[in-house]
């Protein structure tokens, strides 16, 4: 991290906390694809930053999404955040969120997930989407008010990643024809939850900590959608027990019959992997979409 961007940072942090604010030194931490990551530590404490320069409204939307998350009250621990400010041209952005202390997973780690997911989604209001577009890596997901779940899913997440793969020329004709099978299809293979649910939306193992004994989720691409989508994400690329799900479903309405729609929620993700990253992921998220076409 540069002196200009660390003056930023001490201003924004001292703006933030109404007092003078010094970096006392940095450490780098390991993170994510698209951002940097460090501990610094300040004459305040202790905080977590994030910072890159490669533009879109990253911070601000995850910031909305933690907040959002934090307002649910939740049992889980979510980051305060203390400090934003997205990339500007010559300027990077950056997040600066309270420092979530390392440690190791207790006996009811699990559990503890399981039911603080089930709160979490416990939080809900009338439409589905959020108050502002948000971004799952560095795709961004439209969040328009939208009264039914089928209609926000098949347009707002599936449609949305179609469109972006045929600019990017990653589905011929074939491909695209049976996802358009699939997208008329959706309200014969989903059902519409009880109410919108306030998801992570991005929950693999990686944005999955301990802040002490607690679960904390970090790193979220929030909106109010159907609970059955979070599971989506986190049974793609596994790191989650058997328990968590259980407790889970015990504390919350979850349907018992949720894996099977659960590989049309991954979907989603595939396709945005697909799109960010091509590769293996383009015949995957085909060989998905063929099954329910």
């Amino acid at each position: 991290m540069n002196a200009a961007l660390s003056k930023r940072i001490e201003r924004a942090l001292a703006d933030a906390l109404d007092e003078p604010v010094h970096i006392t030194s940095t450490a780098t931490l390991g993170g994510g694809c698209i951002n940097e990551a460090a501990r610094i530590d300040t004459n305040r404490g202790p905080y977590f930053l994030k910072h890159n320069a490669r533009g879109g409204a990253l911070f601000s939307t995850e910031a909305a999404g933690l907040e959002a998350m934090r307002a649910s009250g939740t049992s889980l621990a979510i980051p305060s955040v203390i400090a934003f400010a997205d990339p500007a041209p010559g300027a990077p952005g950056f997040l600066v969120a309270s420092f979530l202390e390392p440690g190791p997973r207790g006996p009811d780690f699990d559990e503890a997930l399981g039911r603080g997911l089930a709160e979490l989604h416990g939080t809900t209001r009338p439409a589905f989407g959020f108050d502002i577009d948000t971004y799952c890596g560095e795709t961004v997901q439209p969040n328009p008010d939208t009264p039914r779940w089928i209609d926000f899913y098949r347009d707002h997440r599936l449609g949305h990643q179609l469109a972006l793969g045929r600019s990017r020329g990653l589905y011929d004709g074939a491909a695209t024809a049976s996802f358009e099978r699939l997208l008329d299809r959706l309200d014969t293979l989903l059902d519409e939850p009880a109410a919108p649910a306030l998801i992570h939306g991005d929950l693999w193992s990686g944005n999955l900590h301990a802040d002490g004994h607690r679960p904390a989720l970090v790193d979220p691409a929030a909106y109010f959608g159907h609970p059955e989508a979070e599971l989506g994400m986190m049974t793609l690329f596994g790191g989650f027990s058997r328990r968590v799900f259980d407790a889970y479903a015990e504390a919350s309405m979850a349907s018992p019959d949720w894996r099977a729609r659960n590989p049309l929620y991954q979907l989603y993700h595939v396709m945005n992997h697909a799109t960010l990253f091509g590769g293996s992921y383009v015949a995957q998220a085909v060989e998905l979409a063929a099954r329910y076409a």
